[in-house]
C-alpha cells in the first residue's frame, strides 16, 4: 500500500499543530488597539474643544503616540 505525499504532509501538519492561548498576554488585540488610540485621539480633541476637521490628524498622532 502506498501512501501518498499529501497524505503524510497533512498528517506531519496535524502532528506539528501549536495550541495558542486565547489570552496571550504579550501582544494587543486589534480591538483594544483601536479603543486605545480612539481614547487618546479623543483627548486630543478635547482639547481643542472638539473643533471640527481635524478628526483624521487627531487620529493618526495618536497612533504616533500609541505606538511610541
Amino acid at each position: 500500500m502506498a501512501v501518498t505525499t499529501k497524505a503524510v504532509t497533512t498528517k506531519k501538519a496535524k502532528e506539528q499543530e501549536v495550541s495558542i492561548p486565547e489570552e496571550d498576554c504579550s501582544t494587543i488585540c486589534l480591538p483594544d488597539r483601536d479603543s486605545k488610540i480612539a481614547e487618546i485621539a479623543y483627548h486630543k480633541a478635547e482639547n481643542r474643544d472638539f473643533a471640527p476637521g481635524h478628526e483624521l490628524e487627531d487620529w493618526l498622532e495618536a497612533e504616533q503616540e500609541f505606538l511610541l
